[in-house]
């Protein structure tokens, strides 16, 4: 009867739900971003708890410590069993430029409600540029920046951007006086201007969104966004989870067949059979002006060598 009892005890435990005084602790309460933006949480389900608790569900209770959960949990994320981490949702209140608001809705995982200027009136702020902040289009990616202006032409940027803001600020209240419909009179608003949406999403798409968003080479702005959603929230949320995330997949990397290849050979100290594989796969294909034609595969390559302190062997012999 007693371990009747204790089962029972245990199983009501089981179903109550997670808390984690961590996160209790801030609730609702504004994490700064940008210049004018921020996150905040508004509500939760689970958390490290949970993760486990979904996996073990198959087998009951199963192991109890601590450390048992930890090594649970980095288990299921080293081989990629994601379904125990959409067990866990998280709904963040977000207040966000629209420029850096339309690279976060391309993730499609998450459930979301924006502030609507159809039905209200545009937020009356929009994300400013310092003088020194103003970046420099990278030449080996469409996409990217890369160095910055010098202060003084920043400066002057910075006031033409001021005139702007300003003028497309007038000119919309100007509309909405003349009684212009909401929807028509927002057409012009830059795309700087903050938007607010309620944002809802589980465990696992967080960490893709993580993932991506927290790289180097994503945009500056929603990197800011994400570095604060990650290290302010989800370490308190789910510290485990944070844990086996940041050593496996953010400050971890993956490599391809060929990269093993080359790889061997670089340990190995055969830099020419390094060399002569990756001239087969194309990878060091001269260019006209001098020097090798840019190989996107080959510079990511390069990279995971630059960060575990190994060689690159097309360049030590260029050396």
């Amino acid at each position: 009867m007693q371990h009747d009892s204790e089962q029972l005890v245990e199983k009501e435990r089981a179903a109550r739900r997670s808390c984690v005084p961590r996160l209790d602790a801030m609730l609702g309460r504004p994490l700064p971003v940008l210049d004018d933006g921020f996150v905040r949480v508004i509500d939760y389900m689970g958390g490290d708890h949970a993760v486990v608790q979904a996996a073990r569900v198959s087998y009951g209770t199963g192991t109890k410590r601590v450390h048992q959960d930890r090594g649970l949990i980095r288990y299921l994320l080293r081989h990629r069993h994601t379904t125990p981490f959409e067990m866990c949702e998280i709904k963040l209140h977000v207040r966000v430029p629209m420029d850096t608001w339309r690279q976060w809705v391309r993730h499609r995982t998450a459930n979301v409600n924006e502030y609507s200027t159809r039905y209200s009136l545009a937020i009356d702020a929009a994300s400013r540029a310092e003088a020194g902040a103003w970046r420099l289009q990278t030449r080996g990616n469409r996409m990217g920046s890369e160095g910055t202006l010098d202060v003084e032409q920043g400066r002057r940027l910075c006031r033409r951007e001021q005139q702007l803001h300003q003028l497309a600020k007038e000119v919309y209240q100007e509309r909405i006086a003349e009684g212009v419909a909401r929807e028509q009179a927002r057409k012009d608003l830059p795309l700087s201007t903050y938007t607010e949406a309620y944002w809802k999403i589980d465990l696992h798409n967080l960490l893709h969104f993580l993932r991506l968003r927290m790289e180097q080479g994503a945009q500056q702005e929603i990197r800011a966004y994400a570095t604060v959603i990650g290290r302010e929230i989800v370490a308190r949320w789910c510290p485990l989870v944070w844990e086996a995330f940041t050593d496996y997949q953010f400050e971890g990397f993956a490599l391809s067949r060929m990269e093993m290849d080359l790889l061997r050979c670089v340990v190995a100290r055969d830099g020419q059979t390094a060399i002569a594989r990756a001239r087969e796969w194309g990878w060091l294909s001269p260019a006209p002006e001098g020097g090798l034609k840019p190989h996107r595969e080959r510079r990511e390559f390069e990279a995971k060598l630059a960060r575990i302190g190994l060689p690159v062997p097309w360049q030590e012999q260029s050396d």
